[in-house]
């Protein structure tokens, strides 16, 4: 299996195409399997990259606690200097877009193009998003008596019941829980916490001005919309695309593939590169992205 050394960890990747890099994050109890319709639809014109966050998948846990958003961007940095990456578009979902903004933040020289999905500012959540962080706690102390893959089925029903919608394609949401290697109890913990601390982290967004995309499924709660309100203010520099995905809820790359991957595509091509195919792999300030 593919490793890059990454701190104090080996972090597990993958990688296929060639062109300009785009950079995939996971979310939470996910790996990389899940950004598998858009690699394969991006492979053609780009170098698409997807890794194991530290503490999932290949990559595994570490010694070190506790976790943070900080310590998860600096694995990214470390990815990109192992693969001789100088500037990247940065893809996360839901946790995966919290390390993205925690990225960007301490190092906006280095990206290309932002893309946050499904995901959270930092700073204060309405009632409805202090709610959902107190449950991912929850549930990872819960994992020493139910394991987590069980708990997110159970999760997933429920959800639908509550908010038809919400929980998008559970089948294929569930099956890549099921399929990825087991997270141990004590990592789960320290991801959850992470995740659950980062509404308190200090992140400026100010500083990035590259082109960005900010999507959300159609079917997330209405209290969604005010979190997406405020991370649209903290990205004032950057002018972000923003997009609803329809038919879909909290993992909507995977709800509505085709209209996901369309629009990464369309932001690629007229907001990141040039649109001509004789130019794409160009930026619009003219340097490289590798």
């Amino acid at each position: 299996m593919p490793t890059v050394q990454t701190d104090d960890i080996e972090t597990y990747y993958v990688s296929r195409g060639d062109g300009p890099p785009i950079v995939f994050v996971h979310g939470m109890i996910m790996s990389t399997t899940m950004w598998e319709p858009q690699m394969d639809a991006l492979s053609d014109a780009f170098t698409t990259i997807a890794y194991d966050v530290r503490g999932h998948g290949h990559t595994g846990g570490s010694d070190t606690t506790p976790y943070s958003m900080d310590l998860f961007a600096s694995d990214l940095d470390a990815l990109l200097d192992a693969l001789d990456i100088r500037r990247a578009i940065i893809c996360g979902l839901s946790m995966g877009g919290a390390i993205a903004q925690a990225f960007a933040a301490a190092h906006p020289e280095k990206i290309a193009g932002l893309v946050l999905a499904d995901t959270f500012p930092a700073g204060p959540l309405p009632a409805t998003g202090r709610l959902a962080m107190a449950n991912i706690r929850f549930l990872a102390r819960l994992d020493r008596f139910v394991d987590y893959k069980t708990l997110n089925r159970w999760q997933l029903r429920v959800g639908h019941r509550l908010l038809p919608g919400i929980s998008g394609d559970r089948e294929t949401v569930q099956q890549l829980v099921d399929d990825a290697p087991t997270i141990p109890h004590a990592e789960f913990v320290k991801v959850a916490d992470a995740t659950a601390r980062f509404p308190k982290a200090d992140i400026d967004l100010s500083t990035v001005t590259a082109p960005t995309l900010v999507l959300h499924g159609e079917h997330l709660p209405t209290a969604n919309e005010e979190t997406t309100e405020r991370l649209i203010g903290q990205l004032s520099n950057t002018d972000p695309t923003v997009l609803v995905v329809p038919a879909s809820g909290h993992a909507s790359n995977l709800d509505n593939p085709e209209f996901f991957t369309t629009a990464l595509q369309e932001f690629l091509t007229e907001r990141v590169y040039k649109s001509t195919a004789e130019s794409i792999g160009d930026p619009e300030d003219g340097g490289n992205a590798t």
